[in-house]
Order: C-alpha cells, then structure tokens, then sequence
C-alpha cells in the first residue's frame, strides 16, 4: 500500500510533464490522472473482514524525525475524493474547448500538489505542497492572458506567498521547539508559532476576514478555474485546520469559533450579492465555516460542498448574464434551470441530495453555542440560493459540448453521495431543514427580492488586504495566549 501511495501521489506531476512530450493525448492523461485519484480515494472508504472493519490509516515517515510525514485515512479519502471528482468534471468539460497542452498539465499539476497537500500531516512538506498549489493555480488564473486576468492572478500569488511566508515562521518556531515539524508540535509550542500558522492556512482556505481575497478571484476567474478553486483548491488550507482540531483538543475550541463566524459572515454578503459568481464565491467562505464548524464530520461536508460548489460555478457560466436583477428577467434554458435547482436545493439542504446528509450531521455534532450561529448561517443560504431556483425558465442558450457531462457527473454524485449518511432520512431530521428553507423562501419573497442594499467592498481592496492579515494575527494572539 505504500508503494502504491508514492506512485499514486507522483503520477500527476509525471503525467503532466509528460503531457508537453505528448500533447495531443493532453486531456486523455488529465483524465486518467482524475480517474486514477478517484480509485485510491474510493478503497480508502472499503471495508474489510467479515466484521466489516474500517480500514487502518497509512502513516508514512519518509526522513524520519524532520518530516515528511503522510496521513492517509477516511477523513483525507473524503478530500481526495472531492478533488477527483471536480478535476474529471472540469477536464470533461473543456474537453471540445480549444484549451492547450498548458492548461491540462497544469491542472494535473495542481490537482497533484493538491492531493499532496490533502495527505501531509508535517508543517514543513505541507508548505511546499501550498506554495506548488499557489503556483499552479496562478498560472490557471491568468491563462486568458489578458491584462485583468493577469491583474487578478498577481493579486492572488501576492496575498498567498504573504500568507505562506507568516506560515513559514511559525513552523521554524514550531521545529525551534519539538525538532520536529509534526502537527502535534502544535500543543506546546509558542503562542506566536500558533499564531503564524494559523495566519497562513486561514489566509490560504478563506477563512473569515482572512478570506475576503477570494470573492474576486474565484469570480474572476475562468469558469473551469473557479469551479477548481472553490471545489478544492481552497480545502488545502482547512484540512490541516481540521487535523490539528482533532489532534489538540484545546485548539478544538477555536477552530469552531472560526468555523461559525466564516458561516455567518460569508452568507450575510451573499445574501446582498446581485451578481452570481461573487455570491457563490462568497457562499464558499460560508460553506467552509460549516466544515470547520464540526470537525469530526467535516470531511463529508467537504465533499459535499466541492461538488455542489463546483456544478454550481459551471452552470453559472453557461447563464445569459451574471447580474441576478437581468437574470429575473430573462427566462433560462429548461435545462440548465433544472440542474441549478437542484445544485441549489443541495447546498440548500433539501433531503433526497447529499448536501441534506451532510447539514444534519454537522447540526448534529455542533456544541449549544454554536447552534444559533449556524442555523442562522442555514437560513441565509436558503435565503440565498432562492434568487437561483425562482429564476424564470423557457429561454434558450447556447451549451458548451462538454457541459453536460461535467454537471451529470456532479449532481449524480450528489445522489450517490447519500449513501455516506443513510440514517440522516427519519421524519424529524427532514422536517427541520424543510421549515429552514420554507423560511428562507418567504424571507426572500417578502424582505430580500428587492433588496438594494450594498455591502461595503473596502476590505476587499488588495491595499488593505495585508492590513486585513495583521489584524487577523492580533486577533489570534489573543484567542490563543491563554
């Protein structure tokens, strides 16, 4: 099983350079590198005996005591699944587009560094695997190679290497410490490695006020690129968030109140948001709060979440505008209104998708305070994902080749996905979710259809992004001091 995991992880950077050497088989081996993670994802969920054992987690220690140390188990099997998934839809996707060579060895490329990052439980290994996915996912953003996408893709690699170099620091006074740059170092290390550390992954998943850089760049982007960014690229930096949560339970604590006020805080600017890549990108900071929310089931959400954000992005690209006020007056394929209905009642938590499994599993293993918070998050998005489903429908639009296949991969995997979470479906577990979204109907209806209300955008402004930073380090200096 270890040999298989080193090929498994070095395929995708083999392949990609290999796509340069044979470039007419470019999306034959992006797909296959897609396909393959799947595979290896799916036997991690496989039990085994007639007991029907859980498979025992892989942990390799590759040079001893200074890193790199791999962990594999369920909770890094529901990412790697995630990020196969999205990577097959997006590739599927572009399959007829005109899309070059570059574009699939990079996106191979960062799906690899991706899964690296997905399986690192050492500091040191998990930095590198981050500045490669920053790297790549650069390069996709300014693929169009025009002065905006450039702009944006520059604004993108400033914050994350700012980002990973307080990161940096941190796992230096982490190794200073325990001369190891394990995830447990964390329990007796500075306040200020804390700190840094924190700093840099909540930067780099979108966390909170940390994550205001991500509705303009996920919305910005292409839209492949912004479905891979908002479906996995963002769940490098709350994975490790999670590990040191389940690991430390006294960062436990801090991890939900975090968890909490990225769900409240990213829905509140999505529910004002007219145009509908800034609203899914916001709601992806909202949805990566309900992941850190529970850490202990926040692996199934993830999943959850990456396919429906994903399917969700490329059907917003395939709509005949972006502004939400137009849209309502201008009727949208019968088709393409179906799938975004139904990306939406996932999102939204309505039973018969998985998006409904993975709520009521995460309600369920939310501590008293925090369930306020959260079911006011719930409410938002179903406040929120109604400009969606009561678009008008009966127009027609021109659909890419590969839309189709990419979307039907997603939402049918929301189906199978139920399959994860079975017991959630008893009459008292479906009537609550339904009262939400009901509410969040009538609260649309009557309160937020003609809403004109604008949020600030000011600190979203790449002059005070960093300042943004800084006040997020104070911050956690004073949550983790005592």
């Amino acid at each position: 099983m270890s040999t298989i995991t080193i090929a498994w992880i070095a395929l995708p950077f083999l392949l990609g350079f290999t796509i340069y050497l044979l470039p007419k088989l470019d999306r034959y081996l992006a797909l296959g590198v897609g396909l393959a993670s799947a595979g290896y994802a799916l036997q991690l969920f496989i039990p085994y005996g007639s007991a029907k054992l859980t498979p025992t987690p892989l942990t390799l220690e590759l040079l001893d005591h200074f890193g790199v140390t791999l962990v594999i188990d369920q909770l890094t099997g529901y990412f790697i699944l995630t990020n196969a998934l999205v990577t097959t839809a997006v590739i599927l996707y572009c399959w007829h587009s005109a899309k070059t060579a570059f574009f699939y060895a990079q996106t191979i490329i960062l799906h690899g560094s991706v899964n690296a990052a997905f399986v690192c439980s050492d500091f040191i290994s998990l930095y590198v695997a981050l500045e490669v996915i920053g790297i790549a996912a650069f390069l996709l953003i300014a693929y169009p190679r025009t002065d905006r996408s450039i702009w944006v893709a520059l604004r993108y690699l400033f914050i994350s290497n700012v980002a990973m170099l307080f990161y940096l620091v941190g796992a230096v006074l982490v190794y200073q410490t325990h001369h190891s740059f394990g995830f447990a170092g964390l329990r007796d290390a500075p306040t200020e490695a804390l700190a840094l550390i924190f700093l840099g992954l909540l930067v780099k998943g979108g966390i909170f006020v940390s994550g205001l850089w991500l509705p303009l760049t996920h919305s910005e982007s292409e839209t492949p690129v912004s479905a891979l960014l908002s479906g996995v690229v963002v769940k490098t930096g709350v994975l490790p968030l999670v590990r040191c949560a389940l690991i430390l339970d006294e960062l436990d604590p801090i991890i939900r109140i975090f968890g909490v006020a990225t769900a409240v805080l990213g829905v509140l600017y999505a529910i004002f948001e007219k145009d509908t890549k800034r609203m899914l990108a916001f709601h992806t900071v909202s949805q990566l709060g309900f992941i850190l929310a529970a850490p202990e089931v926040g692996g199934f959400y993830a999943l959850t979440h990456g396919l429906v954000k994903s399917a969700l992005f490329l059907i917003a690209g395939s709509l005949p505008s972006r502004n939400l006020k137009e849209l309502q007056h201008k009727p949208i394929s019968t088709g393409i209104w179906i799938a975004l209905v139904m990306a939406s009642f996932s999102i939204s938590g309505f039973p018969l998708l998985s998006g409904f499994g993975a709520k009521v599993l995460t309600m369920k293993n939310l501590l008293p305070w925090q369930v306020v918070g959260m079911n006011i998050a719930a409410l938002g998005t179903a406040i929120s994902f109604a400009k969606f489903i009561f678009l008008p429908r009966g127009g027609k639009a021109e659909i890419k080749s590969g839309f189709w296949p990419a979307v039907v991969l997603l939402i049918g995997a929301l189906f199978a996905a139920n399959i994860v979470y079975y017991e959630a479906y008893t009459v008292a577990n479906i009537i609550k979710p339904l009262a939400t979204i009901a509410l969040g109907w009538l609260a649309y209806f009557l309160i937020f259809r003609r809403s004109i209300i604008k949020l600030p955008r000011v600190l979203e402004q790449f002059d005070h992004l960093v300042g943004v930073m800084s006040l997020m380090l104070i911050l956690l200096f004073w949550m983790v001091f005592p």
